[in-house]
């Protein structure tokens, strides 16, 4: 009786160590998804960020008197924003756009060679 006692004591070690690794290799399939996940999640967090700094360039020219803040395109990427219209711009107004543009929290550098000059 003793044989088997420390026959079974033996395969429940054996059975437990065994089912602990296969445990640890699920957790590691598991957890590479979330890694992909995280760096998803930073890609989209660039581009929530660019829509904000876009969409408040624009607000923020809109409502200042004397730019023609409808007729200014703002595009941003990385936080590198670009100013750039149709029509033309006085270089004051040009001035006053990019220093307004680089008020704004999260703009890295303005380029506005887009906007015309009268």
């Amino acid at each position: 009786m003793k044989k088997f006692a420390i026959t079974a004591a033996a395969a429940t070690a054996l059975t437990l160590t065994m089912a602990n690794a296969a445990f640890a290799q699920t957790t590691q399939a598991t957890q590479s998804p979330m890694v992909l996940a995280a760096g998803e999640m930073t890609e989209v967090k660039e581009d929530t960020s660019d829509t904000w700094i876009t969409t408040k360039v624009k607000a923020d020219l809109m409502t200042e008197k004397g730019i023609p803040g409808s007729d200014i395109k703002v595009e941003t990427n990385k936080g590198v924003v670009s100013l750039s219209s149709t029509t033309a711009v006085t270089d004051s107004q040009k001035e006053a756009a990019v220093a307004i543009t680089k008020k704004i929290k999260g703009v890295k550098a303005v380029s506005a060679d887009g906007l015309k000059a009268e």
